[in-house]
């Protein structure tokens, strides 16, 4: 019998590549672990594995690689009669968020609610794992213009992280998410006063040295606030801290470049036109690059 692979070595190697921002090994590594637990049979192994892999290659704007791999670990998985599993809804929802930062918001929307219609099966009432699921349907149906249903997902994911302990950062991403849905609804005074509750929680988590991914989406909204509040100059100081945290930590990705394109924007409304065609030129070089290895 095949000697099953080290999981907890295998995801301590992983974060020592994310940690040491050593970027460019972390696709080999992955894809030399996932035929290692393939060879030796692992399927508990591969299909971990599989799901970091959809994860990475989303955060670098590989959609097809997301794809793939998604749809391989789903069909194992559905193989292996764990199509019921807590697993299984975790897949889903991994495989919706690839779907919905493509752009496919129908798939992302339909595997969403497969993971939605399990965890109700599965989970009891309140558990943290809902909060993750309503936080991305919110986004995906803001996509589709349901803003009226974003905002009551949100106040769902809110009332589950509040009871979590040590979740201000992740309360604070959520209430900014949520001020910009009331900002789009011109429901100006709620927004103004949910960003404040916000960044009261920020400064008091403190950002540190060992930030994360929530920490730059949340620098993008708090900047997309001050934007439409119109303080050009914090607006711009947010995206571009928010610019250096997905740089640090997933490259110059399709993110990245939404940055730029948002700095541009702020910089036209400071009339600082040589630093927006900057900022233009480098967003444009990153989807081209991203468009060359599609």
């Amino acid at each position: 019998m095949n000697q099953a692979i080290n999981i907890e070595e295998f995801f301590a190697q992983l974060d020592g590549y994310f940690q040491k921002n050593e970027l460019d090994k972390v696709e080999p590594f992955l894809l030399s672990s996932l035929e290692e637990a393939k060879q030796k049979e692992d399927y508990g192994a591969y299909i971990s594995i599989g799901n970091e892999m959809i994860g990475f290659y989303r955060s670098i704007s590989q959609h097809k690689k997301a794809f793939d791999i998604a749809e391989d670990v789903l069909l194992l998985m559905e193989e292996l009669q764990l199509e019921d599993s807590e697993h299984f809804a975790t897949t889903l929802l991994n495989a919706a968020t690839a779907y919905r930062a493509a752009g496919d918001v129908s798939q992302a929307y339909k595997y969403y609610r497969q993971a939605h219609a399990i965890y109700e099966r599965l989970l009891p009432k309140g558990d943290y794992r809902f909060a993750g699921l309503y936080n991305n349907m919110s986004i995906l149906l803001e996509q589709m213009n349901e803003n009226g249903e974003a905002v009551d997902m949100l106040k769902k994911a809110l009332e589950i992280i509040k009871k979590l302990k040590d979740s201000e950062a992740e309360q604070a991403t959520t209430l900014t998410n949520l001020a910009l849905l009331y900002f789009k609804q011109e429901r100006t005074e709620e927004a103004s006063e949910t960003l404040q509750e916000a960044l009261e929680l920020f400064e008091g988590a403190g950002s540190g040295e060992e930030t994360d991914a929530h920490y730059s989406a949340a620098l993008a909204g708090v900047g997309e606030a001050y934007y439409r509040m119109g303080d050009y100059g914090k607006a711009l100081d947010s995206y571009e801290k928010a610019l250096a945290e997905v740089k640090k930590h997933f490259g110059e990705n399709q993110s990245y470049a939404v940055l730029c394109e948002n700095c541009a924007a702020v910089c036209d409304c400071l009339k600082d036109t040589d630093r927006a065609k900057a900022y233009r030129g480098q967003a444009q070089g990153i989807y081209d690059r991203i468009n060359c290895g599609r």
